[in-house]
Formats: C-alpha cells, structure tokens, sequence
C-alpha cells in the first residue's frame, strides 16, 4: 500500500503569523493534528503539530502571542505519494515524529500520521470499536 492511499488530503495550511490559539482553533476545526507553515519569504515549508502548541502552553507561553513561526519545525522529512507506508512509517520511527507532509511536484497535498498508517494496516474485521466512558 502506498502513502497516497494512507493519506489525508485536507491539508491545513497556515502562515507563519497566525499565533497559536488561531492555529489551535483551525486545526480543532478541521479535526487535524498538523498544520503546513508556509512561508515564501523565509524558511519554506514547515509543520506545526498539536503537540508543538501544547508544548508552549506547557512551558506557561501565551497562545495568543506566541506565533507559529517560532514553534515550526523546518527541518521537515517530506513524503512522497508513491512511497510505500513501510518507507513512512521507517522515517517516522526514524525521525521521531508521527506528521509526514506528502508533496508531490514540490507542492504539499497530503499529511500521512500514524493514525493513518494504522487504519490501513490493521484490517478492518479486527479493529476495536470506539469506547467512551469507563468500562465499569
């Protein structure tokens, strides 16, 4: 299976000016755990994760000062649509990190993440429902 059939195509893009709470609320509001940064004028193409966001509030920084430029990770690892999930899933282990940005003609298109990776691997006659509240 390849990262094109893994992949999601709602792809967030942001600038690098949006503080985090802006970010915050778009990616809530199209339920996706990653945003592209894109910034023409400096470092490119970047990512910034859920995880990014709740980092900075973790530390006590304000959301709503703290802009996505400061906590975007530039030095990206960048998929392709024909590598396989085995190759996303090695950078992704390798690098450490579960966002992968998928460009194809040096353009972003898709964003494959573990979660995706997993739907496509466990079958489906297997997978577990989803629970809410306590098993008791």
């Amino acid at each position: 299976m390849l990262v094109r059939d893994a992949m999601s195509t709602v792809v967030l893009t942001i600038g690098p000016a949006h503080t985090l709470r802006q970010a915050a609320a778009l990616m809530s509001a199209r339920r996706v755990g990653a945003a592209v940064v894109l910034d023409p004028d400096g470092t490119g193409i970047g990512i910034l994760t859920e995880r990014d966001i709740l980092n900075s509030v973790g530390l006590g920084q304000n959301p709503d000062t703290e802009h996505a430029h400061a906590h975007t990770t530039t030095d990206v690892v960048f998929a392709t649509p024909t590598w396989t999930l085995e190759e996303a899933a090695q950078a992704m282990a390798h690098g450490g990190f579960r966002h992968l940005i998928v460009l194809d003609q040096g353009e972003p298109t898709g964003i494959v993440s573990v979660r995706d990776i997993i739907r496509c691997w466990a079958p489906a006659s297997r997978r577990m429902p989803a629970t809410t509240g306590s098993p008791h």
